[in-house]
């Protein structure tokens, strides 16, 4: 018996879970596919955005900026990368000047610092890359950009490293009341129970309500298409690039990640909430932007296009609330941009002050917030790395060219808090099939390994969900 569920593994689940860890609480995270951060936070653009595009007042408002504040402090505990690399919203006419000063005014009233205007000399100075008809841009010195998955990841580990227990293949699709709570029941026919109950679903937040009975929380879905460049072009940005806003959106952004590729995207366009397939047109609208952005873009470096869902409901502002039908039954959905950065934030006020309402709040003096990278070789000095191959010669045998990635790094991923059991997690943990050739070197040999410290055939090795397979058997 738990004393609180939390259904969803992206990164907003993610940090609650590990808030709820804090405080002396038996509790658990259910998520539907193979493994965490499987939906939007898997393919989300990274932005920690520094606070002045939310309207005043609103809970995107008020959580993106505290978010904001907590961010690094929160990465460094966890080994998560992250980079304070600011961010630029440029204007390309006078219309888009005025908008500029409409969003620094908004900012300064949300609580956001330092923000300013320059001129396009200078703006041109700060990127040497801009487009020549950028005529301004508003500067965000807060934003900043940290990886989604490795976030995520690194909250749930923590949370599990603190007591919290993760059951991953548990797709909820009933629950039935209790006198002291929900039974939860999944696809599977597999039952858990707890008192209080946090749908934190993303875009399957929807159906989680309708299983507790609650037919209030519609879930809708807008695609967001990537195109990602290779490390080589790491220094074509140093900001994130923004273009000044419309009312159809922010349009796509131009931007560094914390692993020195260049992102492009994403587009917005309405879709199935399962939809993450990439189009030759959505493609096309994000080279076209990117070309309006910058001058010379480096698109023949292009290593991979992606795409993922964005979800969103007709209240355009986060959901956070019991519901009204079903009693302690915590929504937390709707969660659109700036969903990302505002996670530690929205974390800690539903312990505190929804589910702290519900519970006794008793903390934890054994927490241990602090957790240590998966993927870290690297970082090591030469006499680190030589004494660590001494121990563990795996740590010499270097599976990922592109990435430099050590069998030793993927082993302890498939064994660490949540465990890598598929291709796609070794992945998001390590960089493993990241780099220019995105796996064609080294996926049969993290299928190896997988097959290898699993103990399972290699032919039942899974690239992400259930049924993924890359061999349907062995040749005789």
């Amino acid at each position: 018996m738990y004393q609180v569920i939390v259904i969803g593994g992206g990164v907003i689940g993610g940090a609650l879970l590990r808030e709820l860890t804090k405080y002396c609480l038996n509790v658990c995270l259910l998520e539907k596919s193979a493994d965490v951060c499987m939906g939007q936070s898997r393919a989300n653009s990274g932005i920690v955005h520094a606070g002045f595009d939310a309207k005043p007042g609103t809970l995107k408002a008020k959580f993106n900026v505290s978010g904001n504040r907590m961010m690094e402090t929160l990465c460094k505990q966890l080994g998560v990368k992250y980079e304070n690399n600011g961010s630029l919203v440029v204007a390309f006419d006078e219309e888009q000047k005025k908008t500029l000063e409409e969003l620094k005014a908004r900012g300064e009233a949300n609580g956001v610092t330092g923000l300013h205007i320059v001129d396009g000399e200078r703006l041109r100075v700060m990127e040497k890359n801009i487009s020549d008809r950028a005529v301004a841009a508003l500067v965000a010195p807060t934003g900043g950009i940290v990886c989604p998955y490795e976030l995520t990841i690194a909250c749930i580990g923590n949370a599990m490293d603190n007591g919290a227990a993760l059951y991953t293949n548990f797709e909820v699709v009933r629950a039935e009341k209790t006198q002291s709570g929900y039974k939860v029941y999944s696809a599977k026919g597999e039952c858990v129970e707890g008192e209080i109950v946090v749908n934190c679903a993303g875009a399957g937040g929807g159906e989680v309500a309708k299983a507790f009975q609650d037919e209030s929380i519609e879930i809708k879905g807008r695609k967001g298409e990537y195109i990602l460049l290779d490390q080589e072009c790491g220094n074509f940005a140093s900001h994130t690039l923004f273009f000044t806003p419309t009312e159809k959106g922010k349009g796509i952004l131009v931007s560094p990640t914390v692993d020195r590729n260049i992102l492009l995207g994403p587009t917005a366009q309405g879709c199935d909430k399962d939809d993450n397939t990439t189009t030759q047109q959505g493609l096309a609208e994000i080279v076209q932007k990117a070309n309006e952005m910058c001058k010379r873009v480096p698109l023949f470096h292009a290593i991979t296009s992606f795409c993922g869902v964005r979800t969103y409901t007709d209240k355009h502002d986060f959901i956070i609330e019991e519901s009204k039908t079903a009693e302690n039954l915590i929504h937390v959905v709707g969660i659109e941009s700036p969903g990302l950065t505002s996670a530690p934030a929205i974390a800690k006020y539903v312990v505190e002050e929804i589910v702290g309402k519900k519970i006794a709040l008793t903390p934890n003096k054994n927490f241990n917030g602090r957790r240590t990278a998966d993927h870290f070789f690297h970082r090591l000095t030469d006499e680190e790395k030589s004494e660590l191959i001494r121990k563990d010669p795996a740590y010499g045998n270097v599976v990922c060219r592109c990435e430099q990635i050590t069998e030793g790094e993927i082993v302890r991923a498939v064994h660490a808090n949540p465990p890598a059991t598929t291709v796609d997690a070794v992945k998001r943990r390590t960089r493993a099939g990241m780099g220019r050739c995105q796996g064609g070197f080294c996926m049969p040999s993290v299928a190896e390994i997988l097959s290898r410290e699993l103990g399972v055939p290699l032919e039942k090795v899974n690239k992400s969900d259930e049924g993924s397979y890359l061999v349907t058997g062995v040749t005789k």
